[in-house]
C-alpha cells in the first residue's frame, strides 16, 4: 500500500482542548499531520479544522472512523483532491540588490505573485494557490536569496453545492 496525500475536513465544536484531541489521534496512531488549519464557521461555536498528511488509504479510512468518534466532533469530511478545491497561502520575502530587482518584479507579474511590501534590500511576494503550484512557485525562487518564508497550510472545500448542515 502506497503512501498517498490526503486531506480531511473536520467540523468540531469550539471547545478549549479540542485541536489537542484531534492532533493527539494522529501522534497516537504514528502520524505527522503534514499541514492544518483551524478557524471558526458561520455557526457559532463550530470550528473547521482542515489536516493533510500522508497515508495509505486503509489507515485514512481508520483515521477518518476515530476522529468521528471524538466527542466535539460534528462531522468528518474526507476531501477527495480531483472534487474539491485546495488553497494554501504562502508569504516570501526576498533579498533584493540593482541587479535582480527587475527580475523578481517580472517574476511577480508573470507568475501572478503580489507584491505586499516592498523595503530597502527586500521584496515580500505573496500568493494563493495549489499545494502543488505553491511548491512549483517556490522552485522559481531558487535563484534568489530567500530571507523568509511561511506557508498557512492547505485549507479545502468540495465543489458544487455541496454543503454540510448539523
Amino acid at each position: 500500500m502506497e503512501n498517498e496525500k490526503h486531506y480531511m475536513v473536520l467540523l468540531v465544536e469550539n471547545n478549549a482542548g479540542v485541536l489537542t484531541r484531534v492532533s493527539s489521534l494522529f501522534c497516537q496512531r504514528g502520524f505527522n499531520i503534514d499541514t492544518l488549519t483551524v478557524a471558526s464557521t458561520d455557526h457559532p461555536g463550530i470550528s473547521r479544522i482542515t489536516i493533510s498528511f500522508c497515508g495509505n488509504d486503509k489507515t485514512y479510512r481508520q483515521l477518518i472512523k476515530q476522529t468521528e468518534k471524538l466527542t466535539e466532533t460534528k462531522m468528518v469530511i474526507p476531501i477527495e483532491p480531483e472534487f474539491g478545491i485546495l488553497r494554501e497561502l504562502l508569504l516570501v520575502k526576498i533579498e533584493t540588490n540593482p541587479e535582480n530587482s527587475e527580475q523578481i518584479k517580472n517574476l511577480a507579474v508573470n507568475n501572478h505573485f503580489k507584491v505586499v511590501d516592498q523595503s530597502v534590500g527586500c521584496v515580500v511576494l505573496e500568493m494563493t494557490g495549489e499545494p502543488s503550484h505553491i511548491d512549483l512557485m517556490l522552485g522559481l525562487l531558487k535563484p534568489f536569496k530567500v530571507l523568509e518564508m511561511c506557508r498557512t497550510g492547505v485549507t479545502a472545500l468540495e465543489r458544487g453545492k455541496v454543503t454540510y448542515c448539523f
